[in-house]
């Protein structure tokens, strides 16, 4: 099996889980930095049971295929992309509670704006992004 089929498959298979009120998200697709996705791993850090999806079984596997970083792994950033928003969709349709989102300066363009937020919207057991309601939240990227 290729490194994408591989991907693809732990992507849409493993174990997405968290408890309620631990998700962490964060946004660094076109951005300059990783800022929010330091914060996010900090946040992580300093608060034991909240998690990224790096953190689940699924986002585990991903890292050690290599797909945190495109400078590790031979498949294109297209490729990589892709398996990690089929993993995230189904990280944030297993969410439920608050979710912690670090994505100040999120582009349009990104996972978060594209997909992840799209999906909180429409998972009706989250309530809230960053203790707030999820929806007022969503209104900071009205563009």
């Amino acid at each position: 099996m290729d490194l994408y089929a591989q991907a693809m498959k732990i992507a849409e298979t493993f174990d997405v889980a968290t408890p309620e009120n631990s998700v962490v998200l964060y946004s660094i697709s076109y951005l300059p930095t990783t800022e929010n996705r330091d914060r996010a791993f900090a946040c992580v850090g300093a608060n034991p049971g909240r998690m990224m999806i790096e953190h689940t079984p699924c986002g585990a596997a991903l890292v050690k295929l290599g797909l945190d970083s495109a400078d590790k792994c031979k498949l294109s950033a297209e490729q990589i992309a892709a398996v990690w928003k089929v993993a995230s969709r189904r990280f944030i349709e297993a969410a439920s509670g608050n979710v912690s989102a670090f994505v100040d300066g999120a582009d349009p363009r990104s996972v978060f704006r594209s997909m992840e937020l799209p999906t909180i919207l429409q998972n009706e057991h989250i309530r809230t992004i960053n203790n707030m309601d999820k929806y007022a939240f969503a209104k900071i990227f009205d563009d």
